[in-house]
């Protein structure tokens, strides 16, 4: 969900800082290309939100990085015309469906689009359905001028709900009713049970599919009824290769991201708080799976460390990049490792108010294993993209050969294809693991470099203070 400046203003501040994080995997340098030729073809899961880029630098960043450090997919900000200003979250804040927002045209979308899939990256498009602008009027990105409940050509005072309670916001978040017709932070709720509304958000869907776009992220899905969604989503052609719902669910709220499975995968937001919770003290032994019967199963969860929303503290908790003990990278690598979901990766930018959009005037700048320019470039870092092709490696093997021996300390394979090890102690960890991995010399993906020998599927070794290791059968020595 998304917050106006006022209210993310009443929010704990999070002050980034390039220097405040560690370093260790940041400023270290690895052929990403070599890594992409040593990891096994096949499906590739890993999603990257690259938040705020502008379209002409996600495509030289799908031919230059992306694709050949074998992401399969590429999310990118909302791209209809929303209204004007610098701050991130004007991008939800619709005020028509023209393809011309602050991060580029309709030709630059199509350019990006041809250009990612020229490399073999999919691209999953961020879509605002549920909602219009809330501020009472102004001229958006592509120069149409609207009022609140009134954005011509397509929408006028009939087409919204009008709830009834104070300005017409939600006031009972366990109200069913409340929370899918009346209003987020005064943005215009659209009523989705109509039939005008819904043809004119399946056109807006099938233009985006007639671009070449593969996936969806639904914003805000929870506001809106599965039934309007499943009706809307049942009208594109081609139906998208892939869908995330965003459904921020607590364990005892009336609406559950489960409801939403039928339609496509549901951002798992307790997944997140478990994972910031069990890395900051709680213990990761508990991570070895995750069983609690009302969380979105596994073939239909969409997990990340952080998102947009969580590294500045609206929505759910979540670690970010200025976690301390390395915990954001060692999460992120467990994410990557671990079966539950399908993952998307964060790469995000500095900012010194949670307002502040992106650096450089959109224009996404990294170099080597790190970003330049305000830019962070998670995506580059050499543990994550190394785990990229871990988790294209192992697919869907099984979970093996968990061990635990203290709260803080983790092992475990995936089949006989991958094993990780991750000490989130202040102590190292020499130990002799199972592996369950052919004989043989193996790269570590952590490091991008150290070696390690498997012999009779043992690997004798020791892990340093808050530091990992994963090896998989395509990255041998």
């Amino acid at each position: 969900m998304k917050f106006f400046a006022l209210a993310a203003a009443l929010l704990p501040l999070l002050i980034t800082d390039a220097n405040a994080f560690p370093m260790s995997n940041l400023e270290s340098r690895t052929d990403y290309a070599s890594i992409a030729a040593r990891t096994t073809p096949g499906d590739k899961p890993v999603i990257i939100q690259l938040f705020q880029w502008n379209y002409a630098s996600v495509a030289a960043e799908c031919t230059e990085f992306i694709g050949p450090a074998g992401y399969g997919y590429v999310q990118v900000s909302p791209p209809t015309e929303s209204i004007s200003g610098s701050q991130w979250w004007t991008d939800y804040q619709v005020v028509s469906y023209t393809l011309t927002s602050k991060h580029g045209s309709r030709d630059d979308l199509k350019n990006m689009i041809d250009t990612c899939h020229a490399a073999g990256v999919k691209v999953l498009v961020d879509t605002v359905w549920n909602h219009m602008a809330g501020i009472d009027s102004g001229t958006g990105t592509a120069g149409d001028s609207f009022t609140h409940y009134s954005y011509p050509p397509t929408w006028d005072t009939s087409n919204f709900h009008y709830c009834g309670t104070p300005g017409n916001d939600i006031q009972d978040w366990q109200s069913r009713t409340q929370v899918q017709t009346c209003e987020l932070s005064n943005l215009a709720d659209l009523a989705t049970e109509t039939e005008t509304v819904r043809a004119k958000l399946a056109a807006f869907g099938n233009d985006l599919m007639s671009l070449g776009v593969d996936g969806l992220r639904l914003d805000a899905a929870k506001h809106m009824p599965t039934a309007d969604i499943s009706n809307i989503v049942g009208r594109l052609n081609p139906q998208p290769q892939y869908i995330t719902q965003e459904v921020v669910a607590g364990d005892g709220d009336t609406i559950q991201g489960s409801e939403y499975a039928g339609i496509g995968d549901v951002q798992e937001f307790r997944w997140t708080t478990a994972i910031q919770k069990a890395f900051s003290g709680g213990g990761i032994s508990s991570l070895q799976s995750f069983t609690d019967s009302q969380w979105t199963d596994s073939a239909h969860a969409n997990v990340f460390v952080a998102n947009h929303d969580t590294e500045r503290g609206n929505a759910a908790a979540s670690l970010n990049v200025n976690s301390p003990s390395n915990t954001y990278t060692l999460a992120n690598i467990f994410a990557l490792a671990h079966p539950y979901g399908t993952p998307t990766v964060l790469s995000s930018y500095t900012y010194s108010s949670v307002d502040d959009g992106a650096p450089n005037g959109g224009t996404g700048s990294c170099y080597g294993a790190g970003g330049v320019n305000g830019w962070l470039c998670q995506h580059r870092w050499t543990a994550i993209a190394g785990m990229t092709g871990f988790r294209n490696t192992v697919g869907s093997a099984a979970l093996t050969n968990w061990v635990s021996p203290s709260s803080d300390r983790i092992a475990f394979g995936r089949g006989n294809v991958g094993f990780v090890i991750i000490n989130n102690d202040d102590a190292a960890w020499g130990a002799t693991f199972t592996t369950g991995l052919p004989d043989g010399v193996y790269t570590d993906v952590i490091s991008g470099s150290a070696n390690f020998t498997v012999s009779g599927g043992q690997l004798k070794t020791a892990v340093p203070i808050r530091d990992a290791i994963a090896l998989h059968v395509g990255a041998k020595a």
